[in-house]
């Protein structure tokens, strides 16, 4: 009898459709990679649907990868390892674990143990109970040193609050909670995965946006992947999600600003001068507004013409742009 209870028990088990991929990116984390993947399986022991685990390694040089592989036959686990030709950094890691989950939801964590896989059930619960298509973790007790990470976090956040509008007490906790269907529509690029709701912000309504508070450890193994020259590239990163959110399908717009407003600002001073020379026959060619006035004009030509091959490029990108921006060399599973 128990052995047919078991038997209907798989085959419900393979009927059932997936309903949650877990991507977890990892990098020289040799030390993490064991407890992180016990931690996971207990968390998730209690879960009623189906749900998969994907390591990505993210061009690992240490014994990262060997020690995930002891998982990989492990019962009640499907486990699938991503592993990356080099080191593409966590943005691509991130996305392509998004590219190979299979479940309904998907959810991204940290893999140096910081992030608590305990929380995903009830962030899984609590993005089904208020219709969200992304909710974000908040570390509201934060396990980080204050001068070089909550400070710098603390002041990104609202900057990126107030230019994209998606306004979250913490942009850069890896922790959250997507619809596949959503977040597989957001290409990420360059190292943009802590911009990552004001992206999926261009396709749904921010009101489908939510946060929730979640347990934040300290680092137990290894070293830190950032360091206070990530604030620079959030400022520069920042820049550019704004034009992105705002000119992205529409780059002439910005640039056809920029220039019609030199060229106008070079026509006041290109007229004033004519009037000057043809009136009242002074001399201008030794002026130096003459000289502001013509390069003026000349940069505001190049900014109109800037704009136009801009939207040519944008016209090109959306047609054509395919291209993954990492290379896997290989997948491990039981499977394979």
């Amino acid at each position: 009898m128990q052995t047919t209870v078991e038997s209907i028990r798989g085959a419900n088990d393979q009927v059932q459709p997936l309903e949650l991929s877990l991507v977890v990116p990892v990098f020289n984390e040799e030390e993490s990679i064991g407890p992180l993947v016990e931690r996971i399986v207990a968390a998730m022991a209690d879960y009623p649907h189906r749900w998969e685990l994907i390591l990505v390694d993210d061009g690992s040089t240490d014994a990262t990868l060997v020690n995930a592989r002891k998982f990989v036959s492990r019962e009640g686990l499907t486990l699938r390892i991503v592993e990356l030709q080099r080191n593409f950094g966590q943005t691509a890691a991130m996305q392509a674990g998004i590219d190979t989950a299979q479940g309904r939801l998907i959810a991204t964590m940290d893999g140096d143990l910081q992030n608590d896989p305990k929380d995903i059930p009830s962030m899984v619960s609590e993005l089904e109970r208020r219709e969200l298509d992304l909710l974000v973790g908040w570390r509201k007790n934060r396990q980080d040193g204050l001068l070089l990470r909550k400070i710098p976090s603390w002041c990104a956040n609202y900057l990126i609050g107030r230019i994209t509008g998606v306004k979250l007490h913490d942009y850069g906790c890896s922790l959250k909670i997507y619809r596949a269907s959503i977040i597989k529509q957001v290409k990420l690029m360059g190292e943009m995965h802590r911009f990552i709701p004001a992206w999926v912000a261009g396709v749904v309504p921010s009101s489908r946006i939510g946060e929730m508070a979640v347990t934040h450890h300290a680092r137990q193994h290894g070293t830190s992947k950032y360091g206070i020259s990530r604030t620079f590239r959030v400022i520069l990163d920042l820049l550019s999600v704004m034009f992105f959110m705002r000119y992205k399908a529409r780059p002439g717009h910005f640039f056809g600003s920029l220039g019609l407003g030199l060229g106008g600002l070079a026509a006041l001073i290109l007229i004033y001068l004519g009037f000057d020379k043809f009136i009242m026959g002074n001399d201008i060619g030794t002026r130096p507004m003459l000289m502001v006035g013509v390069v003026l004009l000349l940069s505001s030509v190049q900014m109109i013409t800037t704009g136009i091959l801009a939207e040519m490029i944008a016209r090109t990108y959306y047609r054509d742009d395919a291209s993954p921006n990492y290379i896997v060399r290989q997948i491990f599973s039981r499977e394979s």
